[in-house]
């Protein structure tokens, strides 16, 4: 079902035409002058597409708008590259877009040209300003903050999702059946620069699924999740690492009570690559959709990170995975962080989340219980420092079920120690293996499948976050 567009009613047609040069702002406003008693407001756009040479970023141009309140405070919506046309009205709008007020004043169309070929990027705006009574403007109405949880318990989420309010092709309710179906107990909306989905989730989140609202925050250097934000905030994108602005945008995110996520960090697409740093992040997105030789350097990366605090006794960045689905055949719960949390609400999913009391897995048939415990006989899961002198013997333990034919890996500081045979058929298994603080700073646990290729790893399975060992704590 494709996103509804209104019939164009006759009314003022204006035509825009310009052409972007190589090197041209990642965002170019375009003014409009929007009359008093205007209904609605309509943008067709088209640009051209010249041939390049072979390795040559070809033409893309993304595009928005800003109403009469100005650059910074009016954002009206985003579609990006996804649509060529939208509308705005009192009553209703194009997905991606808000509904409001066409209040009078000078508008702007942001264009947002992607990439930009040596000829340059001719675009051509057609805007139809239509007359009329505006409609009523709805009052939005947002999904709870919690669900029918069951207390303290493990509960399956997918934090990275796309619909039709940004480059996805499937409707929240939509997403909301497959995540059911995908044995998850939480999602978090996602869409590419814009909250306008925000308001569409509440018929279709349920006792049995909390649907936690965010943003994907796609700068040129990098995108970032916004988790679980307040209903409505909306994040800016307009800025690269090099302007010192991503400090001020994270904390935005946390006073709204959302959790800031790199996501897919070392992912190869143009501008998907995370630049910014980690010091303001509360997790990462380590997996990202089908395991891919991506997701492999972001394992390995956010491993050595582990490495750092364990030796320097500092905080540390959990990991998270997600789907980032956005139409068939892109499944979601591919993969599925499953977090330990109080109880089924928005604080205890974060909370969880945040604390690293968590692990990643390929989908609702693979479990994992991981822990690890001293001769003393404390005992830590992970997210967890076991608090244990240096030579004191400690038992990892990994019980797994839904991974036939997987083998078990222990990874510390020192690298992975211990490799277990593969499990039966059946897909259950455990492994043991002991250690002390002095030798392993932490232990992780991942769940892997046969290499496609001898002397690389398989593809995971499953990860955990690890558990830390040694005296005292950070």
């Amino acid at each position: 079902m494709a996103p509804r567009l209104p019939r164009i009613y006759p009314g003022r047609v204006t035509t825009l035409r310009g052409t972007l040069a190589p090197g041209a702002p990642d965002c170019v406003y375009v003014p409009v002058a929007v009359p008093p008693g205007t209904r609605e407001l309509h943008v067709a756009y088209a640009y051209d597409r010249p041939s390049v040479p072979r390795g040559t970023p070809g033409n893309a141009l993304d595009i928005g708008l800003f109403d009469e309140r100005g650059l910074e405070s009016g954002f009206r919506g985003w579609s990006g590259g996804a649509r060529t046309e939208f509308f705005v009205r009192a009553d209703d709008a194009t997905p991606g877009y808000l509904p409001g007020p066409l209040s009078p004043g000078t508008w702007h169309i942001a264009l947002g040209p992607y990439t930009v070929a040596p000829q340059g990027l001719a675009y051509e705006l057609t805007v139809t300003l239509t007359e009329g009574e505006p409609g009523r403007t709805p009052r939005p109405v947002y999904p709870p903050a919690r669900a029918a949880g069951r207390g303290r318990n493990w509960y399956r989420g997918d934090c990275h999702l796309h619909s039709w309010h940004s480059d996805g092709r499937r409707t929240p309710a939509e997403i909301a059946t497959l995540a059911r179906a995908a044995g998850l107990d939480f999602i978090n909306s996602s869409e590419h620069n814009t909250t306008s989905s925000h308001a569409h989730w509440a018929d279709v989140a349920g006792d049995d699924l909390l649907v936690l609202l965010g943003e994907e925050v796609t700068t040129r250097n990098g995108h970032v999740l916004a988790l679980g934000t307040d209903p409505g905030t909306f994040v800016d994108w307009r800025y690269r690492a090099r302007d010192n602005r991503w400090a001020h945008f994270a904390r935005e995110i946390r006073r709204a009570g959302g959790l800031v996520v790199p996501a897919h960090p070392y992912a190869t697409c143009l501008g998907c690559a995370w630049k910014f740093g980690f010091a303001e992040a509360d997790a990462v997105e380590v997996w990202n959709g089908p395991y891919t030789p991506d997701d492999e350097v972001a394992l390995a990366a956010w491993d050595a990170g582990l490495a750092t605090s364990a030796r320097e006794r500092r905080a540390w960045l959990p990991a998270m995975g997600g789907s980032d689905a956005h139409r068939a055949p892109d499944k979601v719960g591919l993969p599925q962080t499953v977090v330990l949390a109080d109880d089924l609400t928005r604080e205890a999913i974060q909370d969880g989340l945040r604390a690293g009391h968590s692990y990643v897995a390929e989908s609702p048939y693979v479990r994992l219980d991981f822990d690890a415990t001293a001769e003393s006989g404390q005992q830590a899961v992970a997210g967890e420092w076991l608090e244990v002198p240096d030579d004191m013997p400690v038992t990892v333990h990994l019980a797994v079920t839904g991974a036939p034919r997987c083998t078990i890996r222990f990874v510390t500081d020192r690298g992975t120690l211990f490799t277990s045979g593969n499990m039966p058929v059946s897909g259950v298994g455990s492994a043991q293996w002991r250690t002390t603080a002095v030798s392993s700073a932490y232990v992780r646990a991942e769940v892997r499948h046969d290499p496609a290729v001898t002397a690389l790893p398989g593809p995971l399975a499953a990860f955990t976050n690890p558990v830390f060992l040694g005296p005292g704590r950070p």
